[in-house]
């Protein structure tokens, strides 16, 4: 049977993998040692010209649902992988069938929950995480996406000035709607409420749970975290009609939260006594869209909404009649593109530009702090290249594809020097 695959435009050099061998029995010159989390299915990941896939061996169903939903998850612009392509008609050389694979990209400078928790993961470390996958589920359902089995095994973490993305990597019990009831939401929330309480007692059991990190409480926090965020943009509120700057107040809250407002209901009520204002939120994403619009670059949320402090400081230095678009150009040519050319080319793979820039500007603050003076950006990130940066492991490092494969246990060590670093 010929191979068949269904796929975005991608890498030929796809179809030159082993296919004809189960994943399970791929030959280690082919795979990428990444950590991961726990699967119900055989995953590899692969390096074809620089670009990390990941490969899982389902059924054909699973494999078109999967691609079908991330696809579509994809052109929602929500926090997900992406899918490449679903390759089918795999047999032995035998003549014997394989389960077909889906093929997605991997999501570079990520990490499994696995290789954060553990005994030195800080506590607080453990409520940002958990701050990210609660707007991540927020972002989804209000998106019209049903998870299915949301868990930390099916999400990845990347880091965001200070605090974590979360992003969501399998799709297989997915289901996308116009919108979702609060059934659906409840159902969801359950769900990642019971997975999320058994892997972190899975972590406690095998001595990789924090002391102070309580299995059922954290779970339990998850939802309460998850009911505030979607109370506040979907919430309805009454005030006087004399109020009317509650209206600009509401929306932004609701930016300062990442999400945009698409429209604003109003209704007067009681012979004008009262007005009601219900918002429809359509979207996350408010500062990187702002950020993307005036300078181009693309970042997680948390880092566009530092970024664009700096892009105001620095328009305000320019005077009171700066124009916001030639002051966001200038900056990227004389702040963001001389702190990133200033790191050295082989201590690039530590982490995103973006992350780098932010905690530039941490290590600026620290030292003026320090100093009782502003000691400047380019001092300030030539201290923190030869004090902070080469002391971090790499994202290669760290998820073994330099250094072998390393284990779990030993994984937490590293990123939370990282983490305590970046503190």
């Amino acid at each position: 049977m010929p191979l068949k695959i269904i796929s975005a435009p991608g890498d030929p050099a796809l179809l030159d993998l082993p296919w004809d061998v189960p994943l399970e029995d791929w030959p280690e010159d082919q795979l990428v040692s990444l950590p991961r989390g726990i699967s119900r299915h055989v995953v590899r990941f692969v390096r074809l010209g620089g670009v990390v896939y990941a490969v899982k061996e389902v059924t054909e169903h699973l494999a078109r649902h999967e691609y079908g939903l991330l696809r579509r998850l994809e052109r929602l612009d929500m926090p997900a992988v992406e899918a490449v392509g679903v390759l089918m008609g795999r047999e032995t050389g035998r003549g014997e069938p394989l389960d077909p694979a889906l093929i997605t990209r991997h999501l570079q400078f990520s990490l499994p929950y696995r290789a954060l928790f553990s005994t030195t993961l800080r506590p607080d470390t453990a409520h940002r995480l958990f701050d990210a996958l609660s707007a991540l589920l927020v972002r989804l359902h209000n998106g019209g996406f049903y998870w299915g089995d949301c868990s930390l095994s099916n999400t990845l973490f990347r880091r965001d000035a200070g605090a974590f993305a979360a992003y969501l990597v399998d799709a297989e019990t997915g289901e996308l709607h116009p919108e979702l009831s609060d059934g659906q939401r409840s159902q969801d929330l359950e769900v990642a409420r019971v997975n999320i309480a058994g892997e972190l007692l899975d972590l406690e059991a095998g001595g990789l749970l924090h002391g102070s990190v309580d299995a059922v409480q954290a779970a339990d926090g998850l939802v309460h975290r998850y009911q505030s965020l979607w109370n506040e943009i979907t919430s309805t509120e009454v005030f006087d009609p004399g109020e009317r700057w509650r209206v600009e107040q509401r929306v932004r809250r609701l930016n300062d939260l990442g999400f945009d407002v698409a429209e604003l209901q109003i209704v007067t009520e009681q012979g004008g006594s009262r007005v009601v204002l219900t918002p429809k939120v359509v979207d996350a994403g408010h500062h990187s869209r702002r950020l993307l619009r005036l300078t181009g670059l693309d970042v997680q949320e948390n880092q566009a909404r530092r970024l664009l402090n700096d892009v105001d400081s620095f328009r305000a230095a320019l005077g009171p009649d700066a124009d916001e678009e030639i002051a966001a150009h200038r900056w990227v040519a004389e702040a963001f593109e001389p702190v990133v050319s200033a790191v050295p080319r082989e201590l690039r793979g530590k982490l995103e530009p973006a992350e780098i820039y932010h905690e530039v500007l941490e290590h600026r603050w620290f030292l003026s702090e320090r100093q009782g003076r502003d000691v400047g950006l380019m001092a300030a990130v030539r201290a923190y290249v030869r004090d902070v940066l080469t002391r971090k492991p790499d994202e290669e490092a760290v998820l073994g594809s330099r250094i072998g494969t390393p284990t779990v246990e030993h994984l937490p060590d590293e990123v939370e020097a990282a983490d305590a670093d970046h503190g």
